[in-house]
């Protein structure tokens, strides 16, 4: 289980790096869609090297048979990717990145509590939601300061 603590730990130092990255280079070129169109064919590419090193292209055959509601969750990293590279030039890349980490902690929850799109059940409890206003206030904090 460590090692996944890890890469998530890996990821989420990713996510405002790749925030500020992606928002430079919407300011750059002048066009936060062109700057998100250029983000994804790059992640198109290195996802596009690590299938073939791993799992292989033949997990693609499965693509058809798998339910269409799954597929949205490109809309929603275009989504993320689009907004935060046009707003955290004008909004700050920390106020940004707290409303989307308080947006991950509620939808979190909720996906949890029910086990909705197959995830592991884990109620929300008294206790655990304790734990996430806490969460929430550590991380409201650090913008005030």
């Amino acid at each position: 289980m460590t090692h996944y603590a890890v890469l998530m730990l890996a990821a989420g130092i990713g996510i405002p790096i790749l925030a500020a990255l992606n928002s430079a280079l919407g300011q750059h070129i002048e066009s936060p869609i062109a700057a998100g169109v250029v983000l994804f064919a790059v992640a198109f590419l290195g996802s596009a090297v690590v299938m073939m090193l791993f799992p292989g292209p033949a997990a693609l055959l499965h693509l058809g048979g798998a339910p269409k509601h799954l597929f949205l969750g490109g809309l929603f990293v275009a989504f993320y990717v689009l907004t935060i590279t046009h707003i955290a030039p004008h909004f700050g890349l920390g106020n940004a990145v707290f409303f989307v980490l308080l947006g991950q902690l509620i939808s979190a929850a909720i996906i949890d509590h029910f086990g909705l799109f197959g995830a592991q059940i884990s109620p929300l409890t008294w206790m655990r939601a304790g734990g996430i206003a806490v969460m929430v206030l550590g991380v409201g904090i650090t913008q005030l300061a």
